[in-house]
């Protein structure tokens, strides 16, 4: 039987996983049009995964990996949903050009085997 990894271990596991996540969600919002503002935006005591443009829509997205995509949408929990607007409201103070533009929180959530699917206004940013 093989060993279980350590903490530390483990850890490195899903960040790893967490990154190739992230990368495909970006993939998958490019083919939609969508371009890269930011990625792994740590402010305000929250992160946004990733932050892109389409349009007149500047959207901060938080990306899910999980073994379905159903258990990655009901990871985006109240207290993950704070977080995002936290570092959203944080990002918009620094971004004054954005002032006029569309903003939202969506979602990209990642499961094995399956395209990665991409939920538009996910949650509210909260004020």
């Amino acid at each position: 039987m093989p060993a279980r990894p350590d903490g530390a271990a483990r850890r490195r596991l899903h960040l790893a996983r967490g990154r190739r996540a992230e990368i495909l969600a970006a993939l998958a919002l490019l083919l939609k049009g969508y371009r890269p503002l930011a990625w792994r935006v740590s402010l305000g005591g929250g992160e946004i995964d990733l932050i892109v443009r389409r349009g007149s829509v500047v959207a901060f997205v938080e990306v899910k990996a999980r073994p379905t995509l159903e258990a990655a949408q009901v990871a985006i929990d109240a207290r993950k949903r704070r977080l995002v607007s936290r570092a959203a409201r944080a990002w918009i103070a620094r971004a004054p050009w954005c002032a006029g533009l569309t903003l939202r929180a969506d979602a990209v959530l990642v499961a094995p085997g399956r395209w990665p699917r991409h939920v538009v206004s996910a949650f509210e940013l909260d004020s």
